[in-house]
């Protein structure tokens, strides 16, 4: 299970000095050490389990019987995250407290595994379903939109939608118990791909307020910084500090905004995807998703062709874990997950902990080289 650790303050944002607000300062190189967080890391692994158990408990129940095959439940294998060398019916058996297995014979009378949910497992889904969803109907509709408001034309893919129900806390029939259901706010489209999209029909202003604008406490025009937390043993050198802390003082453009008018070439604009990004991880129901769903959004997002250099240029906002169900030399590792840091506090302008100073025993690494902008 993933906890959240939210910081009592924001990074201090001071008046922004007018050399600052110039949109012709390019983007600073800078140097940070990187380290693995290890309670993030099998947070990652953990929640991997519970997504594989979940899927499946939501695939049993949607049958009219309340049990499914292994071969039926198999054809759905790449919505469960597992790896490829662990057997399905290895992973099911593991939870006997979650489903019963029986064996029915096929066509040839050979005996084939059945999966049922328990008793009390089929209790607490159908308890979910009739007063979860239902309370957090309003919540979970809000998220949908604020998704597709922060896309360029309040359009997505159904797939990419899909590939990040999980995440996001969509209901497994969310097509017919939402968007079905609203043909006021949500309209079935075919794109250029012959895929199928759903658009956006109406923008809620109410709703384009991102989480850390309605959190920010300190304001100074548009100057808003975000909260940071350095991992234990994170290294940097006093330039660096003295270079987010000016990052931090940047206007903040809100996801939701026009930002047509950036310079793609200057910190400022960097500012503005770390805000996209950030956003949608508070949309979130964990406060994480896997990197290949962000992958998916640069189009739709408007983002610049390296984007993802800005989660290894900010590791105090983000963490890029690279655990996971891929098995490489004996050690778990694979489908990276990306998590939104919301754990301590670090005031701009106060003293920093020599914790945070450089540390030579860890790798440096120069990413601005590797970043670039469309």
């Amino acid at each position: 299970m993933i906890f959240r650790r939210r910081p009592n303050q924001l990074f201090t944002a001071a008046r922004i000095p007018s050399f600052i607000k110039i949109q012709s300062r390019n983007l600073v190189n800078v140097k940070f050490k990187w380290v693995n967080d290890p309670v993030l890391d099998t947070a990652v692994s953990n929640a991997l389990h519970l997504k594989a158990a979940s899927t499946l408990i939501l695939l049993i129940a949607s049958n009219p019987d309340f049990d499914l095959p292994i071969y039926c439940l198999s054809r759905c294998r790449g919505q469960l995250g597992l790896p490829p060398d662990l057997k399905l019916s290895t992973f099911i058996r593991r939870y006997p407290n979650i489903f019963r297995e029986f064996y029915r014979p096929d066509s040839s009378g050979t005996p084939v595994p059945w999966y049922e949910l328990t008793p009390e497992a089929s209790e607490i889904h159908h308890h979910e379903t009739r007063l979860v969803y239902k309370s957090c109907y309003a919540d979970i509709l809000s998220r949908l939109q604020k998704l597709l408001m922060l896309t360029k034309q309040r359009l997505l893919p159904l797939q990419t939608i899909d590939q990040l129900r999980w995440d996001l806390g969509l209901p497994y029939d969310y097509e017919t118990t939402f968007l079905t259901e609203r043909p006021d706010l949500f309209s079935s489209v075919k794109l250029p791909d012959e895929r199928v999209g759903v658009k956006l029909l109406t923008w809620d202003n109410h709703l384009a307020v991102s989480h850390l604008e309605s959190k920010g406490t300190l304001r100074y025009g548009k100057a808003l910084g975000f909260p940071i937390q350095f991992t234990r043993g994170f290294g940097l050198k006093r330039k660096c500090m003295q270079w987010l802390d000016e990052w931090q003082k940047l206007p903040y453009t809100s996801p939701y905004a026009d930002w047509s008018n950036l310079d793609p070439q200057t910190d400022e604009s960097e500012k503005r995807v770390v805000g996209v990004f950030h956003e949608l991880l508070q949309l979130t129901v964990l406060g994480r998703t896997e990197r290949r769903n962000v992958s998916n959004l640069r189009g739709p997002l408007g983002m610049p062709q390296k984007f993802t250099k800005v989660f290894e240029r900010h590791p105090w906002i983000f963490y890029l874990s690279e655990k996971g169900w891929r098995v490489d030399c004996g050690a778990e590792g694979g489908e990276p997950g990306l998590y939104r840091r919301e754990r301590g506090i670090c005031e701009g302008g106060g003293e920093w902990s020599a914790g945070f100073v450089e540390s030579e025993n860890e790798m440096e690494r120069d990413l601005l080289s590797e970043y670039e902008s469309d």
